[in-house]
């Protein structure tokens, strides 16, 4: 029969004298105190290791700060563990390993790895908005959070400030992006499950508004406008450019020479600088090339097309034909993503192809098997279109010298 040990009582552990070597009295079922010459007093878990059944020795803690009480709960867990055949050390380093993952899990570095995900899918300058976003108004209250302490009123509460604020659409575009970020978090196994899938519903919608735009019947009246106006020429060329290519404010704001073919009249703007990721090509009509004509002498030396007027290295930006827009006296009328709903607005009047309209402003057919099969982008019937747009915009601009119009250019 294996000798029995009678256990320890707080008195004696209190009171066990150093010697001039180290010794050691037994409590029973391995947990022993280890008295050092120096009177330090160490717990340990003297076992048989699992498979191998060499005997080791696993630290527990040192008295007092580790009492006879706990030293004896935690060699019953070790006990525990070595009856399931599982090594306390090698349990004890794997749960090291979860803890200092689970704090490198924190909502900022779960953010970073979903982003360097996300930008291969959208536009440069779609990436940085969404980072900025999540810069300014979640990683400062929320992005040393470890994802599994996350939880749906944690974020509520601290968004509660921008709904106090009225903005409702950051919140929806917030609300969207962290589920994004969860939902990637569970699918590589960072977490379990998503906590924030509902949070949306806790806050008011917001009022779905078209992006402002004006109606057929006034772009002469802006054109005038636009003429007269006190901004520097560079910016209404840019503002002319976006209304005769029908394209987003990043993509006409950050325009390449080099992206220009002027012997096939196109305009190739790469995936990269594209919202949905997709080579997008523009004929090129006669107008438009002369608003090339007239930014040559001021940015030929530059990579831009409308390069910033700080440094030529650097594009214009996005914002800038909005602002200019807006001193122009139309706030709350027009903003420079408007001028492409006019032109959807009067090439679809004008009774052109919807897909040739669509394909035209790079907007992708939603329905999947459709897209699919219709991969053509419509070119030589786009240049028709895109010049006969052009002329419909030269007309509206008789009598204020649009940029445009400035070398008597006509469509064909």
């Amino acid at each position: 029969m294996p000798k029995t040990v009678a256990p320890l009582t707080d008195t004696q552990v209190k009171n066990a004298k150093p010697r001039d070597k180290e010794y050691n009295l037994s409590h029973g079922k391995g947990l022993q105190l280890r008295i050092k010459p120096s009177g330090r007093k160490v717990w340990l878990f003297n076992y048989f290791r699992p498979y191998s059944k060499k005997r080791a020795n696993l630290k527990i803690g040192e008295y007092p700060n580790t009492t006879l009480a706990q030293a004896t709960t935690k060699r019953d867990k070790y006990l525990a563990l070595v009856e399931q055949n599982i090594d306390p050390q090698e349990y004890l380093v794997e749960e090291e390993r979860k803890t200092l993952e689970q704090k490198e899990a924190t909502l900022f570095n779960i953010s970073n790895d979903w982003l360097e995900i996300k930008i291969t899918t959208v536009s440069a300058d779609y990436g940085e908005k969404v980072k900025r976003m999540l810069e300014l108004h979640v990683f400062k209250n929320l992005g040393s959070y470890p994802l599994d302490k996350l939880t749906a009123p944690i974020v509520i509460d601290s968004l509660k400030p921008l709904e106090a604020k009225g903005s409702l659409e950051t919140i929806r575009r917030i609300c969207q992006k962290l589920n994004e970020i969860m939902t990637w978090a569970v699918n590589t196994g960072v977490i379990h499950h998503n906590p924030l899938s509902g949070i949306k519903a806790a806050f008011k919608s917001p009022i779905v508004r078209n992006q402002l735009s004006i109606t057929p019947s006034e772009l002469p009246a802006f054109m005038m406008v636009l003429q007269r106006a006190s901004i520097k020429f560079a910016t209404r060329c840019l503002i002319e450019w976006e209304l005769h290519t029908l394209t987003r404010p990043s993509e006409a704001a950050h325009a390449k020479w080099s992206e220009i073919d002027l012997t096939n009249d196109v305009w190739a703007i790469p995936a990269e600088r594209m919202k949905m990721k997709r080579d997008h090509i523009i004929p090129l009509s006669p107008q438009a090339k002369a608003i090339l004509i007239e930014m040559q002498p001021i940015s030929g030396r530059s990579e831009f097309i409308f390069p910033s007027d700080r440094s030529i290295y650097k594009p214009m930006n996005e914002q800038t034909a909005n602002m200019a827009i807006k001193r122009m006296g139309y706030k709350n009328k027009l903003v420079a993503h408007g001028l492409r709903s006019l032109g959807s607005t009067v090439l679809n009047e004008e009774g052109f192809a919807p897909d040739i309209i669509e394909a035209a402003l790079a907007h992708v057919d939603k329905n999947q098997v459709r897209s699919a099969y219709n991969r053509t982008d419509y070119l030589a019937r786009r240049k028709v279109m895109m010049c006969w747009w052009s002329e419909f915009i030269e007309q509206a601009s008789i009598g204020s010298n649009s940029v445009a119009g400035y070398r008597g250019l006509k469509a064909v």
